[in-house]
């Protein structure tokens, strides 16, 4: 009989109420050519006691949603190299920093690797992600890959250049997790992000789709794993804040305001401001998914369906 495989449950402790951002026990294995400037540090004040005793619920919540949607789905299992995402914006980091967590309480042992795509944007603080992941002591690789270069070249001015940027910068992350041996591939989509990528799909393509917490690649070689897929951004943002991480804009897409997403985003906000508590009705809708009350004929065969008479179908 095959041994059953460990997996990740997320169990809270009564005093888990560590600060989240500098976990103990991270080996280093860190570019000896980068180090973290101390200096560059701005004094802050401390944080009041309300402000300590909100920002360790937030850490709570997240760790606890992050933790269930990674038993949910098996995104984790013992001996696991998970290969993180990092872009330098909030959610990126967050996954990072909730991940590092979770790993000193989890009951298997998995690797945490960060890796970053330089994708060679114009002004790009290319030392901000190699400084903060120098001072956190957490295995890192920056990949630096001029995307950004065929981006511009290929798609006209004024027009979306998402579509093509994701499939370069997928592109490269498949090589580069193959070059590191990472087994997980671990991505900072949220639950709006989830919830935006099926009204698109809804709204725009005709499908009933949405955006996968796990993910075979096309050749089957790699899995992508979203353990944010329970988390709200907006408790990502706040968290992004309390932390004060190094956020880096991104200037290729982040500035072209006709974005279909963008619209979908405000949709949602107008929506949840009038009806408060209907976006997480419309999530908790893709958990609760009935294929005979649908019309696709590949999910459920209609044809096997007759009327049963006196207990007996015909």
């Amino acid at each position: 009989m095959n041994k059953p495989r460990e997996r990740f449950e997320y169990l809270p402790s009564a005093g888990d109420t560590e600060p989240v951002g500098t976990p103990a026990g991270v080996a280093s294995e860190v570019r000896s050519d980068v180090t973290a400037d101390a200096s560059a540090v701005a004094f802050e004040p401390a944080p009041t006691q309300k402000e300590t005793y909100e920002g360790n619920k937030l850490a709570k919540r997240l760790r606890r949603l992050v933790g269930q949607a990674i038993a949910d789905f098996d995104m984790i299992t013992a001996g696991d190299r998970v290969m993180v995402c990092l872009s330098g914006g909030k959610d990126s980091y967050a996954l990072l920093d909730v991940l590092l967590s979770l790993r000193t309480h989890a009951p298997i042992d998995f690797e945490i690797i960060a890796v970053n795509l330089d994708q060679r944007h114009p002004g790009y603080p290319a030392n901000v992600l190699p400084d903060y992941l120098a001072a956190l002591g957490v295995p890192y690789r920056i990949e630096v890959q001029d995307t950004y270069s065929v981006v511009k070249r290929v798609i006209p001015e004024g027009k979306t250049m998402c579509s093509l940027c994701s499939r370069l910068r997928r592109g490269v992350l498949y090589r580069v997790a193959g070059e590191i041996g990472a087994t997980k591939i671990a991505l900072g989509h949220h639950r709006d992000d989830i919830l935006e990528t099926f009204f698109l799909n809804l709204f725009f393509g005709g499908k009933l789709k949405a955006m996968p917490p796990k993910l075979l690649s096309d050749d089957g070689a790699h899995i992508v794993i979203r353990p944010l897929a329970y988390v709200q951004e907006e408790d990502l943002t706040s968290y992004a804040e309390r932390q004060r991480f190094p956020i880096i804009p991104c200037d290729l897409c982040g500035s072209q305001p006709t974005l279909q997403r963008k619209q979908i985003k405000a949709l949602m906000r107008d929506w949840e401001r009038l009806y408060p508590g209907r976006v997480e009705s419309i999530f908790r809708s893709l958990q609760d998914v009935r294929p005979s009350h649908l019309l696709d004929t590949e999910l459920f065969n209609f044809n096997e369906i007759t009327r049963a008479v006196d207990g007996v179908e015909d």
